[in-house]
């Protein structure tokens, strides 16, 4: 049977060189700030809604309220999706 080749590995790999910075920067800066103001947001109308017994922000919609607040919410975890 034949004897298979032996592949030689490089024993040292050097560091890379000092002007091959890498860049991290995304260009998604508005992400963050705007997922966090959706929380935010969202988190502020249902606190608002139950420390006021339902006569703010809108009362005519009732119980809905609670809704359009996790719809904040939800809407801040969709944005995060497109945090890097």
């Amino acid at each position: 049977m034949p004897k298979s080749r032996i592949r030689k590995k490089a024993d040292f790999t050097p560091p890379p060189q000092k002007g091959t910075a890498i860049k991290l920067h995304s260009g998604r800066g508005w992400v963050a700030p705007l997922m966090l103001a959706l929380f935010l947001i969202g988190l502020a109308w249902i606190v608002i809604f139950y420390v006021t017994t339902g006569s703010y922000p809108v009362e005519a919609i009732g119980n809905w309220n609670i809704v359009i607040g996790f719809g904040f919410i939800a809407g801040g975890f969709v944005v995060s999706t497109q945090w890097k």
